[in-house]
């Protein structure tokens, strides 16, 4: 693949089990990032108790990976379909799957979602398995957004740091030089919250942190969710979904508990601000975690900086872990790293991605 622009299209089903984003890019694979449309397609309830059913490796994960699939084949589809871009316009899909386990103190991670049924539903080449060389080498496998970052943020004053919420929340960290690059998992994201909220109400997630509102924090409960090894551990580091349950606010009441797991969130995310080689002069804020208002208050509490959405740049908060795959595929065509030793703690940078081109 010779240097130029490509149509590219980026999936991603975050680890909060909540559904499929899906986004359009066109991108170099280095400076250039224009994003284009985008759209998220939930999970229904019961395919979602399905996912969750495999998570660890467990169940019947290969039905559930054609499942899987079948959904993101759709969600191309649609997108395509609202876009007004035929498929035979996109050059490329970046399929993150979904992680159903990741250990890599073991070297190894498991993202489910078949890339050849992917590229045959679709009729588009597909890029999968993102993190598996970097765990390999050595390396966490995640983040893998950070480069994606370094690439939006190119004007904005530095340090700065975004702040990804998904089930697992991470942060990158970019500083004025081009290779100041520090990125790691800060701790839960919206899993912990959200498992909390369907067990006590039946609804998938807490909306703008309504139930939080509502609760008080149990310091005690949160002193013992923060005595944990991985807070003691050294960036980069990274996080399976399922490294805390929301059990630990058993005993709770519906809304004590939501505010407890939910400033659970808020200081692990500061305990990971003392690990940036700098403060940064702005935190931007993207995924789900953006919309709950209580969680973005607890975070402007704690980290003493401005907490902003990043919709406040006219990026998309919704879309933008989708189009970081996007321009990953595309940079593992062009053979270029995927993370860095700053990003994942890999040896050397590293490049990654598994190529389903079309059958003939």
């Amino acid at each position: 693949m010779a240097d130029r622009t490509y149509t590219a299209l980026g999936l991603m089903s975050g680890t909060s089990l909540d559904g499929i984003d899906a986004a359009l890019l066109e991108t170099d694979g280095h400076g250039r990032a224009e994003a284009g449309a985008h759209l998220t397609v939930p999970y229904p309830g019961e395919f979602r108790a399905r996912l969750r059913g495999v998570l660890g490796g467990r169940g019947e994960v290969a039905a559930v990976e054609r499942e899987l699939t079948e959904r993101h084949a759709d969600a191309v589809r649609l997108l395509l379909e609202r876009a007004g871009t035929p498929a035979a316009a996109v050059d490329l899909i970046g399929f993150h799957g979904h992680t159903i386990l990741h250990a890599p103190e073991r070297r190894h991670t498991w993202q489910i979602g078949d890339g050849a049924l992917l590229a045959g539903l679709t009729g588009i080449p597909v890029v999968n398995d993102f993190r598996s060389a970097d765990v390999a080498a050595g390396g966490q496998g995640a983040p893998l957004v950070p480069l994606f970052h370094r690439a939006l943020a190119a004007t904005l004053e530095r340090p700065v740091a975004v702040l990804n919420i998904g089930g697992v929340a991470n942060v990158t960290w970019l500083g004025r030089g081009e290779l100041d690059v520090v990125a790691f998992d800060t701790g839960p994201g919206n899993a912990l919250v959200d498992d909390w909220v369907l067990g006590h109400t039946g609804r998938p997630f807490d909306v703008d942190g309504a139930l939080a509102a509502r609760g008080r924090v149990d310091e005690g409960v949160l002193a013992g969710l923060l005595d944990h090894p991985f807070f003691e551990a050294p960036a980069p580091k990274s996080l399976d979904r399922d490294a805390w349950t929301a059990r630990a606010a058993d005993g709770l009441s519906a809304e004590d508990g939501a505010a407890t797991l939910t400033a659970f969130t808020a200081a692990a995310v500061a305990r990971a601000a003392r690990l940036l080689p700098e403060a940064p002069v702005r935190w931007l804020v993207a995924g789900g975690g953006r919309l709950n208002g209580t969680l973005m208050r607890m975070l402007a509490d704690r980290l003493e900086a401005p907490v902003e959405p990043v919709d406040v740049l006219g990026w998309s908060g919704d879309a933008l872990e989708a189009q970081a795959f996007a321009y990953l595929a595309v940079r593992s065509r062009l053979g270029l790293p995927l993370s860095l030793p700053g990003t994942t703690g890999v040896p050397a940078p590293q490049t990654g991605g598994r190529f389903h081109p079309l059958e003939r």
